[in-house]
């Protein structure tokens, strides 16, 4: 692997290269080249999972002094879910240096947002035992907390657009399954969210739920041009 290159995008060099190894190996690669039942990206995860809500938890408390515990939450699981860390980790590139095992690369494992969002994490717990809490907070900062709003739009894009639909127009917006495709254990699905008959946006996802969030989203991206 071209260390040199990851290290770039991801804004940090690595003083223990088997670090950065370990943090993009999924199990399936380990299990093909019979490396042993631990070498792999699980327990980086596991690390990375609870340095990732650290230090949200940390960054979300000193910048919104005014809000309180309900809201906190609110937001920090908008910024630590799935799709959001799967979003972040193809804006550096990361899915590309992914180790799978065969079966899972045909499968397409390389655009599962499970195995993306927990290569995140494990590269997360990889800096923090690399270089401590504080290089592991900075790439959080840089990568993950940039773009709060929007983060939390689209993790909360379904609630919000049926709430904006209700007020303005006392209607209610509904979805529907425009195509699915793929083979059964990895299907991709389009959905469009529709008030009456007028398509306000449309989203694909590897879940109608994901979908149904993209399209919500797009459609209050779009919002000045649909209402």
């Amino acid at each position: 692997m071209k260390y040199d290159v990851l290290e770039s995008k991801i804004g940090y060099v690595f003083n223990d290269k088997s670090l950065i190894n370990l943090a993009v190996m999924h199990s399936s690669y380990g299990n093909d080249h019979k490396l042993g039942r631990l070498h792999n990206n699980e327990r980086l995860e596991f690390l990375g999972d609870a340095v990732l809500e650290l230090s949200v938890s940390e960054s979300l408390f000193h910048m919104y002094m005014n809000k309180p515990e309900g809201e906190l939450t609110k937001m920090r699981a908008s910024i630590v879910c799935e799709p959001t860390l799967a979003q972040v980790a193809r804006d550096i590139g990361l899915p590309e240096f992914i180790l799978l095992g065969r079966g899972e690369e045909h499968t397409g494992g390389r655009s599962r947002d499970s195995i993306i969002s927990d290569a995140l994490e494990a590269m997360i717990g990889a800096i923090y035992l690399d270089g401590g809490f504080a290089n592991a907070k900075d790439f959080v900062q840089k990568f993950i907390l940039n773009d709060i709003e929007a983060k939390q739009l689209f993790y909360d894009s379904k609630t919000i657009l049926q709430e904006y639909v209700q007020k303005e127009y006392r209607e209610t917006v509904h979805y529907e399954l425009v195509s699915e495709c793929g083979p059964d254990h990895c299907k991709t699905f389009c959905v469009e969210v529709k008030l009456g008959n007028k398509v306000l946006g449309a989203g694909e996802g590897k879940s109608k739920k994901s979908a149904e969030q993209k399209a919500a989203y797009e459609a209050l991206m779009n919002r000045e041009g649909n209402f």
